[in-house]
């Protein structure tokens, strides 16, 4: 149907990976193709009317309109501080 496009919606979590394929209706932000995923269902932490977005590693805002092809990726937060574990690791080579 030329009214549907397909994407992809992608969560991942240390370690494991999710991809979702499905269609939804040409001109679907990307906030909505969220929501229509119902991936929620299958990670209960995913706060779905508000975590950040992405298409192929750029953030985009709610108001982004997916294209045939996009792969919306959902972030979570960071469970390591990126200067911290630099530190860490920098530290660990000075010791050895």
């Amino acid at each position: 149907m030329a009214d549907e496009i397909a994407i992809e919606v992608s969560y991942a979590l240390p370690g494991a990976q999710r991809v979702l394929s499905l269609r939804v209706p040409a001109g679907s932000t990307a906030r909505r193709a969220v929501l229509l995923s119902c991936i929620d269902a299958l990670f209960p932490e995913i706060d779905a009317a508000s975590c950040p977005l992405g298409v192929f590693g750029t953030a985009v805002g709610d108001d982004y309109r997916l294209k045939d092809g996009d792969r919306l990726e959902i972030y979570r937060p960071l469970e390591n501080d990126p200067m911290e574990a630099r530190r860490q690791g920098t530290s660990r080579r000075v010791r050895a």
